[in-house]
């Protein structure tokens, strides 16, 4: 046998290899090069909305926990008794009442007339869906003011409206129609009813006709597909609609003094008398924070609401 010959290996030591530094990755360059002319475009708006909004806003913030006795007085005081004041007063508590309730009036008749125009749209040629887009769009080309008056001619005791039914023998004594909520309603609801309809047909353009027709094949009549497969399916667009309709409600002023007048204390009413006519801005301001954080958390718990049933598929 051969002798096994066992050979000493000696451990060498050697410092580790210099690696070159790594250069930034041209493709991560460009990029980051690609983000500065869109923040550059960016730019002026983002300061317009700052200086226009963002530093009003907060300064409305700031004014509604100052108190002060009298609009004249210098003993102001930072505190929350202007919320206070709003919390424990029956009749602002009213009056946020009255605005949550004709604004969830209003999102309900635009959304049951808006829903079957959405579906007309929906279910037309190109032609005859741009006449109705024109339709809709037509009365948002006259102002809100003009067409408040149109109705405040229809809705008065002696007006067309009344008249019409007294003389058919439907009604014996005029219809409290003006001054009143349905007056309020009324108004909203001819104001924002493009808007829901809009956002409602977007939605339904986005459904795969062959969903209805299989449907069919399978033995579903047409209402029932229209429950099982339209309408779930549209539910993004109606809930668009609605949280855009019941956000304008809200904070509609000119169609609730107009067709409400001091019946209809609507929050915004309220707020606005209180800063112009009373001079009271900080009890003002504190009023339109109250109805933006109410706004703010009803839309909030709705949306989410949905996003989290049944439905919450759609909304992916």
């Amino acid at each position: 046998m051969e002798s096994v010959r066992h050979y000493a290996h000696q451990e060498v030591t050697q410092d580790p290899p210099v690696t070159p530094k790594q250069e930034t990755d041209p493709g991560q360059r460009k990029k980051k090069k690609a983000y500065v002319p869109g923040l550059l475009l960016l730019l002026p708006i983002l300061l317009f909305i700052f200086g226009f909004f963002v530093v009003p806003m907060l300064y409305i913030l700031y004014l509604s926990f100052i108190y002060t006795d009298s609009p004249n007085a210098t003993n102001a005081v930072f505190s929350l008794k202007n919320y206070i004041l709003f919390f424990t007063d029956s009749y602002y508590l009213s009056s946020l009442w009255i605005t949550v309730k004709v604004s969830l009036y209003t999102v309900l008749v635009s959304l049951l007339l808006g829903y079957p125009v959405a579906l007309t749209m929906a279910k037309s040629s190109p032609r005859i869906r741009g006449y109705i887009a024109l339709l809709i769009a037509a009365p948002l080309l006259v102002s809100i003011v003009v067409r408040n008056f149109g109705w405040y001619l229809l809705l008065l005791p002696n007006g067309t409206i009344n008249s019409i039914l007294t003389s058919l023998g439907i009604i014996d004594s005029p219809l409290k129609l003006l001054f009143s909520e349905i007056g309020v309603v009324i108004g909203l609801s001819n104001a924002y009813l493009p808007f829901m309809i809009l956002a409602i047909a977007t939605s339904l353009y986005n459904i795969d006709p062959s969903l209805e027709r299989a449907s069919a094949i399978l033995g579903a009549s047409p209402l029932r597909s229209f429950f099982s497969v339209t309408l779930p399916l549209s539910l993004p667009g109606i809930i668009s609609g609605c949280v855009l309709v019941f956000s304008m409600s809200m904070s509609a002023y000119v169609t609730p003094a107009l067709m409400g007048g001091a019946n209809v204390p609507m929050m915004p009413v309220v707020a606005y008398d209180q800063i112009n006519n009373l001079l009271r801005w900080t009890f003002g301001s504190a009023l339109s924070y109250v109805l933006l954080a109410t706004t703010m958390i009803m839309v909030t718990v709705f949306t989410r609401g949905f996003e989290k049933s049944k439905f919450r598929e759609v909304f992916r």
